[in-house]
Parts: structure tokens; sequence; C-alpha cells
């Protein structure tokens, strides 16, 4: 029986039984490598294990914040401000 579980910070965790993950480990081994989302096994309603993606470390420090960063509006333009950079 699949069920959620909620962690710290209002993360909604799935969670499955021992027997269950057992006779579906393959199928629950593909949905956390697509979703990237973590399952919990518990055993007699208690959690005993996390199955978790592996998180790969890209090669290059090229690029790898790409699709983090979100720009609005004209960086570039410039703002209809006066000021004076030697004024204290």
């Amino acid at each position: 029986m699949v069920t959620d579980m909620v962690m710290k910070r209002s993360v909604t965790v799935r969670s499955v039984t021992a027997g269950e993950f057992k006779a579906r480990c393959l199928r629950l081994m593909d949905r956390v490598a697509s979703s990237g989302r973590p399952i919990v096994i518990t055993k007699r309603g208690k959690p005993v294990a996390q199955l978790a993606p592996i998180r790969t470390r890209p090669t290059s420090l090229r690029g790898f914040l790409k699709g983090t960063f979100a720009v609005r509006g004209d960086i570039v333009a410039p703002l209809d401000l006066d000021w004076d950079a030697e004024r204290s």
C-alpha cells in the first residue's frame, strides 16, 4: 500500500511497506529515477529505509546553475534615478 508521509518542511514523501517494496522493487526504482523524489520503506508502520535517486555532479562548473535563476525585466537598461557617486 503506497501512502504519503509528511516530513519536515512540509515535503510529502511517498512510503511503501516492505512487502510491497519487495514485490514492486524495479517499478519503484524506475519511479524514483524519473521523478527524483525519494520513497520511504516501512516495516510494521515504522520507517526503516529510504530509496532515493543518485545525484550526479556536473563534470564542469560551466552551466551548472542553468535553469536556477530567471531574469525578470531589462537588467542592462539605465535606471531613471539621479545619483552622485562622489556624494557621501
